[in-house]
């Protein structure tokens, strides 16, 4: 999380027009890499796409689906769709034939 937080701090010197991507594509896809920072390219002024090495999207999609099952969890507990953990797990046996 600290990572991703210096991210943001840093992010004025992570943007870049367009015509620097075209220019030194290989150059950015190495640094994208090493230094695991995302890269907003603009196009006429603004901001128009992030791009981002694979392990920190594939890090981004792991954390989405982790905070989308927190706000289902926190959302069940709110509407009263809970039980307790005894009864859970006995449940669990019984229907796997599980003792």
């Amino acid at each position: 999380m600290l990572k991703g937080w210096r991210t943001l701090m840093k992010l004025s010197s992570r943007i870049k027009p367009i015509s620097y991507l075209k220019a030194h594509a290989a150059e950015i896809v190495r640094k994208l890499h090493e230094h695991q920072e995302p890269l907003i390219i603009t196009q006429n002024g603004e901001a128009k796409v992030v791009i981002q090495d694979i392990e920190s999207y594939e890090q981004t999609q792991e954390t989405m689906a982790l905070l989308k099952i927190l706000a289902l969890g926190t959302r069940q507990i709110g509407e009263g769709k809970v039980q307790l953990a005894e009864n859970a797990i006995k449940r669990l046996r019984e229907r796997w034939e599980v003792y």
